[in-house]
């Protein structure tokens, strides 16, 4: 299970706003005694069902699965941690007015968890760096030896995918490109696809491996990159996605290639 460091605290908020008791609790009420009951809320009949769900003939049937699935995935994160059982115990018990802790003993249960979950995350955001690093010389290593790749004097890495006939852009040109650009487990952080929008940028504007990947190529080409984290983003990462240390991979369009502004005069 991996967390990132702001993780942990997130998680520990959705924790509280899932508990009912917790989101509802006056200010008012004292340690070890119930909030007021809060006023139940009828909703008028009429509204609309969706059919044919086994089992689920009523809205309020499939209001009450549909928040079930909300909270199993606001825990998506720590189902390790959860016990289902106790967590349907829980929900009935509070909803019944039955809840077998106190609130002193809620909050203490709900603090020393967030503080697991914290500790958890600053160690991993200790080791992540160091791991990315060695998972992405690990991969390169053996990259580099499958059919097609090259690799640069600089350690990018790269396979033409369609070659064009195009020029080749020059350093100080303004590119227009189409992207996809994913981590070495295939999750996407970027793409231009998903958009449906190229983007234009100058080349000398972007990081170093795209600087030089996107210069080897004529226009017309669609190559792929394998980016290691020096020529990326290096310790830093690109948060939240990007991890630091992060080896990244990108196919790339070049559509169109063309001379840059020039400099302003000093």
């Amino acid at each position: 299970m991996k967390f990132k460091q702001p993780l942990a605290l997130t998680l520990a908020g959705a924790l509280m706003c899932v508990s009912l008791s917790a989101c509802s609790k006056d200010e008012g009420a004292g340690e070890g005694k119930s909030a007021a009951k809060p006023e139940i809320v009828s909703v008028e009949k009429g509204s609309e069902t969706v059919k044919g769900l086994a089992g689920m003939n009523s809205e309020r049937k499939q209001v009450s699965y549909m928040i079930g699935m909300d909270i199993a995935k606001s825990l998506k994160e720590i189902e390790g941690e959860i016990d289902v059982d106790m967590l349907g115990k829980g929900l009935a018990d509070q909803m019944a007015g039955k809840a077998l802790i106190n609130d002193a003993q809620h909050q203490q249960i709900r603090e020393a968890f967030a503080a697991k979950l914290q500790a958890h995350a600053e160690k991993t955001a200790a080791e992540l760096p160091k791991k990315n690093l060695e998972e992405g010389k690990a991969f390169l290593a053996k990259n580099k030896a499958a059919p097609g790749v090259i690799t640069t004097a600089s350690g990018l890495q790269y396979q033409v995918l369609r070659q064009g006939s195009g020029p080749k852009p020059a350093a100080t040109d303004v590119v227009k490109v189409n992207y996809k650009g994913t981590l070495l487990d295939g999750t996407v952080f970027d793409s231009s696809y998903e958009r449906n929008e190229p983007i234009d940028f100058p080349l000398n504007a972007v990081i170093p491996g795209w600087s030089e990947g996107v210069g080897l190529m004529p226009v017309g080409s669609k190559y792929k990159f394998w980016i290691p984290s020096e020529l990326a983003y290096g310790e830093a990462g690109g948060p939240p996605v990007i991890g630091p240390n992060a080896t990244l991979v990108f196919e790339v369009e070049l559509l169109e290639a063309k001379a840059g502004e020039p400099a302003p005069a000093q």
